[in-house]
């Protein structure tokens, strides 16, 4: 309901003070694209994009500035993948493709960024690092994370742990828990 691709049956989501289920799809189009940032299990990225291309993604949708190339650049060196700028996105590792999620996630400057099993495709090292990395942009950028998760424990310490068991929402860390919503 947050990423805005499902309607509520009842009940509002206002982001940002906006009350989004009075949009019309395309003011729902722009609105998640400007205010609303995506990191998939899966990267999803552009096999024939470059590294750059593909964080350019979503701000060429939103029409680019002068300054949208250096944004991007800025945030690939901030994860780590200044010397990966100019490689096609099926030429690099799956955790790095992962970091190319993250600065595509954040290219926008976003609102809310909404991470869904972000580690869940990775390997226990790439995940430890993806973790950490999506930690210190947070607080690097005043940024807020949403993340989805089936495994609490890559995560550490968060500000708010929200568990939904049996399609029911519960503040805290529950025991026998299936799903965690983690900010």
């Amino acid at each position: 309901m947050i990423g805005l691709l499902d309607h509520p049956s009842s009940g509002k989501i206002f982001i940002d003070g906006v009350d989004t289920t009075t949009l019309n799809d395309d003011q729902i189009s722009s609105f998640r694209n400007t205010k609303l940032g995506f990191i998939f299990q899966f990267s999803n990225l552009l096999a024939d994009l470059s590294v750059l291309e593909n964080v350019l993604l979503p701000r060429q949708i939103g029409g680019t500035d002068g300054v949208a190339e250096k944004e991007a650049r800025d945030l690939l060196k901030a994860v780590g993948l200044e010397d990966q700028i100019n490689k096609r996105a099926n030429k690099i590792s799956g955790g790095q493709a992962q970091r190319v999620a993250i600065a595509r996630g954040l290219i926008n400057k976003p609102s809310i960024v909404l991470a869904d099993e972000p580690t869940g495709n990775l390997d226990s090292v790439t995940s430890e690092t993806i973790v950490q990395l999506m930690k210190s942009m947070a607080k690097k950028l005043n940024q807020t994370f949403i993340i989805v998760t089936h495994d609490r424990l890559h995560f550490g310490e968060v500000d708010k742990v929200i568990t939904i068991k049996d399609g029911k929402a519960f503040e805290g860390e529950q025991p026998s828990s299936e799903m965690e919503v983690l900010a």
